[in-house]
């Protein structure tokens, strides 16, 4: 009996060992917004609004399926990145950007936004709520060059006036131009 307890508690130390090392090595936050795709006819519209060329380097934070950079890609041979916490949504980013032949372009990585260094990018492009906005914004301010472009749609950044605002097929878009360093 000494021994199969003794064997017994073998077993569930290496279980509770490896489940621990597993869930570690694949734990990640929670999403800080729910996935909602923009639409196609507002991702064309904001990446018009910031003027995207094949010159740019576009990073659009919360990618989800990955269609902002795809399109910046596609339509104006920009190279791109996309950042998101859900390993499901860089798996269907990744998919459809082989499906648009765009892979020698663009990358999708699995990341936190909080812990990420987009100071390559000329074009930031979100989709977040107003409290992610307002929370990346220093970030954005401290990281991105001069006269890098930032377009959000549907939220703001507080009290940071956008240097354009427009409103396209029912939603708004923001955009602003990183002012020179003080």
């Amino acid at each position: 009996m000494k021994t199969l307890t003794k064997l017994l508690s073998i077993v569930f130390l290496t279980v509770w060992v490896t489940t621990f090392a597993l869930a570690q090595e694949t734990a990640t936050r929670t999403p800080d917004v729910p996935y909602v795709p923009t639409r196609q006819t507002v991702v064309d519209a904001m990446l018009k609004l910031a003027k995207v060329t094949k010159n740019d380097v576009v990073y659009d934070l919360g990618c989800g399926d990955g269609r902002i950079v795809i399109t910046a890609a596609k339509q104006y041979g920009a190279t791109g990145t996309g950042i998101d916490i859900n390993p499901e949504r860089i798996k269907e980013a990744n998919q459809n950007a082989q499906v648009a032949k765009v892979t020698d372009k663009v990358k999708f990585e699995q990341a936190d936004l909080f812990e990420t260094d987009f100071s390559k990018a000329s074009v930031v492009t979100l989709y977040l709520l107003p409290s992610v906005n307002l929370k990346l914004r220093p970030i954005l301010q401290k990281q991105l060059k001069p006269g890098s472009r930032i377009v959000s749609h549907a939220f703001d950044m507080g009290d940071w006036q956008p240097d354009q605002k427009i409103e396209v097929d029912g939603s708004t878009i923001y955009f602003w131009t990183v002012p020179a360093k003080k």
